[in-house]
């Protein structure tokens, strides 16, 4: 029977790096760059298009449940946080995995949405991708008025 086990080449002495074993522990916990970029840590990717009246904002969310995914706003902040549980915590305790590389965990992100009209803001969540169609606040003229001189 086979294994499904990746392929490493530990028995080449020419590419031998006695840390390695160090550099795979360090990017397992903290992704494969200093500021947390790895899978395990990177947060949803988004993409923010303008448009005349609106910013439209598509988040990848793949594999989520549309109850996991939560959006919150507080004061000029919009949250997006995103939660997906681990299906293989409930099993039973053989825990017949190879390999376990899917992430799970809870995933956040915050835009200021201070040029936004909060009251306006609609969500759609298809495919993987959520969409917020988010208004432009309204221009508002400064009112002007005449002083009368005492």
């Amino acid at each position: 029977m086979f294994e499904i086990i990746p392929l490493t080449h530990r028995n080449h002495v020419a590419n031998y790096n006695p840390f390695k074993e160090l550099d795979a522990l360090e990017k397992s916990i903290f992704g494969s760059s200093p500021f947390f970029s790895g899978s395990a840590m990177t947060p949803f990717r988004t993409d923010i298009k303008e448009t005349d009246g609106a910013y439209v904002l598509e988040a990848d969310l793949p594999g989520f449940k549309k109850e996991d995914i939560h959006i919150d706003i507080n004061e000029d902040y919009l949250t997006i946080q995103a939660e997906r549980h681990s299906s293989h915590e409930d099993e039973d305790e053989k825990k017949n995995y190879v390999r376990c590389e899917r992430s799970y965990g809870s995933y956040s992100r915050s835009f200021d949405i201070s040029g936004i009209d909060a009251d306006k803001i609609s969500a759609k969540y298809d495919n993987g991708v959520l969409t917020l169609n988010m208004p432009k606040k309204e221009p508002v003229a400064p009112a002007s008025r005449q002083l009368t001189i005492e």
